[in-house]
């Protein structure tokens, strides 16, 4: 058994390095490709997939794959933005809900419900909007309606702690809460909050690809994957179908690579919640 085991955390670590590798080859190769993302080509406009250009080129002769790589580096820092900023929400919260005693319990637990009620989509246009778009905007309309979930699951599992018996043993002994919360607390949710934040992240580049998509994203001068799309529509009709198709299948893939390194993260750091 203890051998099966091993080769099973071999291989979740195994594909957890894959995950990370399209990760990183996307953030490298966006970053080399800024540049040829830009350059404008009239003569070659609309080109479909050939040898010279494998994505083909959009209305001004630009090379889609690299338009693709540089809106996909984009989407991961900005992802990474808004997750990071939800994540420590998340996790503000249920620290105070746990040290604060009953009303401040009481509070959180009422506003994560509060914003679990609102239609998310709806919320997230809405904050953009008010916020007035571009790249800020988007990272803090991701990052301020993506926190309540990830609050309510280390809410409970620090409810959990609190009323194991050795914390109520050092609650007896005269140990504040504080002193229950960061000795005993914070160790059980570490794990939770790093599989919280990633996991975050393919929510935070699906919506702020729709939200660039809709034209209330990052700046249209920049080749993200939703400006992409958006100005594919007006191309589809003529039968560019590799505008649309190719950037979508691409952001596709990213995002099912960095919800997996979020799955077999969670996989090493909790082996019962996954039949390896």
């Amino acid at each position: 058994m203890s051998a099966l085991t091993a080769d099973r955390r071999t291989r979740t670590l195994v594909l957890l390095g894959c995950s990370l590798l399209v990760v990183a080859a996307v953030l490298v190769a966006g970053a080399l490709a800024g540049e040829a993302a830009q350059t404008t080509a009239l003569s070659q406009r609309n080109q479909p997939p050939s040898a010279a250009h494998w994505f083909g080129t959009d209305w001004l002769g630009r090379d889609v794959l690299a338009r693709t790589l540089s809106g996909l580096r984009l989407s991961l820092l900005v992802g990474t933005c808004a997750a990071a900023i939800s994540a420590l929400v998340a996790l503000v919260l249920a620290c105070l809900a746990t040290v604060g005693g009953r009303r401040a319990d009481a509070a959180v637990g009422w506003l994560v419900d509060l914003f679990l009620a609102l239609p998310h989509l709806v919320l997230l246009i809405l904050l953009a909007f008010a916020l007035g778009g571009g790249t800020g905007s988007v990272i803090l309309a991701v990052a301020l309606t993506h926190w309540p979930t990830l609050t309510r699951v280390l809410r409970g599992r620090a409810r959990g702690v609190v009323g194991s018996n050795y914390a109520l043993v050092a609650t007896q002994l005269g140990r504040s809460r504080w002193w229950v919360a960061r000795r005993h607390v914070a160790g059980h949710l570490t794990g939770q909050f790093l599989v919280g934040l990633v996991l975050l992240f393919p929510h935070a580049i699906l919506h702020e690809a729709a939200l660039s998509f809709l034209g209330m994203g990052v700046d249209p001068a920049q080749p993200s994957i939703g400006v992409l799309l958006s100005e594919s529509m007006r191309f589809l009709s003529a039968g560019a179908w590799w505008l649309a198709l190719l950037p979508g299948a691409c952001l596709l893939l990213v995002v099912k690579a960095v919800d997996g390194v979020g799955e077999h993260l969670r996989a090493l750091l909790d082996p019962r919640s996954h039949h390896l």
